[in-house]
């Protein structure tokens, strides 16, 4: 039996791109860009920015929190920071999602005057 010339034909890459196209344009429209909050922070640079009556120093380690020298956790600073001026100083192992963390819990504090020292 003579066998027949098999002949492939070649491959067209149109269909692919237009499936690449609807699946791009799929994806754009129906994810969502959220918007991340801002934290406003002030850094230490000469004349300060509020009363000194009321300023807190804060030590921020990766796995301990000093206000004023005692360790305390992070739950309780709202509640011991309402209007006064907070200096923060950093360890040097301190990551910045920790730092973030911090700013986070602050942000609800009332009349709180913030300062990250470098």
């Amino acid at each position: 039996m003579p066998r027949s010339a098999f002949r492939r034909r070649a491959l067209s890459l149109t269909p692919l791109v237009d499936v690449i196209f609807l699946l791009l344009l799929f994806f754009m429209l129906t994810s969502t860009f959220s918007r991340y909050g801002e934290i406003e922070i002030a850094a230490a640079a000469g004349g300060g920015g509020g009363p000194t009556d009321r300023m807190q120093f804060l030590q921020l380690g990766e796995d301990r929190l000093r206000l004023a020298g005692q360790e305390v956790a992070m739950g309780a600073l709202a509640g011991r920071l309402a209007g006064a001026t907070l200096l923060v100083s950093l360890d040097g192992e301190v990551r910045a999602q920790r730092l973030i963390d911090l700013m986070a819990v602050l942000r609800g504090v009332p009349d709180l005057s913030l300062t990250v020292l470098r």
